[in-house]
């Protein structure tokens, strides 16, 4: 599992949430915003499909086959987690959430950072190695 961290310092952490999540919802919905215009550039063979579930607090936007994205809103920080199968999945989703919150964040400034840290794949029944 490929993964990348990143903590957005903002006074309205749950308003960005929120303001990504409807927008991922809108590229999932038919004739409504279409992700392949959306992502016009990152698309090449596969088609992705994008859906999205979110609260005030917490978020949830999956982008098939790629991977999902979840978004906690803490008091003045928004943490983003990616989780990817590969490398390529890993990389279209930030490159997706980091344009959107560089339109979203405009006028404050908004940076996204990303911190990459690399999961083991364990086989399922595998224990440590001994």
């Amino acid at each position: 599992m490929h993964t990348a961290e990143a903590s957005i310092e903002t006074s309205r952490p749950s308003r960005y949430l929120v303001q990504l999540c409807e927008h991922a919802a809108a590229m999932g919905r038919p004739h409504r915003h279409s992700p392949r215009v959306h992502l016009a550039g990152t698309l090449e063979r596969r088609e992705v499909r994008v859906s999205a579930e979110w609260s005030d607090t917490h978020g949830t936007v999956t982008l098939t086959p790629w991977g999902r994205c979840t978004i906690d809103a803490e008091p003045n920080t928004l943490t983003l987690r990616i989780e990817a199968a590969d490398e390529e999945g890993l990389g279209r989703i930030q490159d997706v959430i980091t344009r959107d919150f560089d339109r979203f964040g405009r006028r404050e400034n908004l940076t996204v950072r990303w911190r990459r840290s690399e999961t083991p794949d364990v086989a399922p029944g595998a224990g440590p190695a001994v």
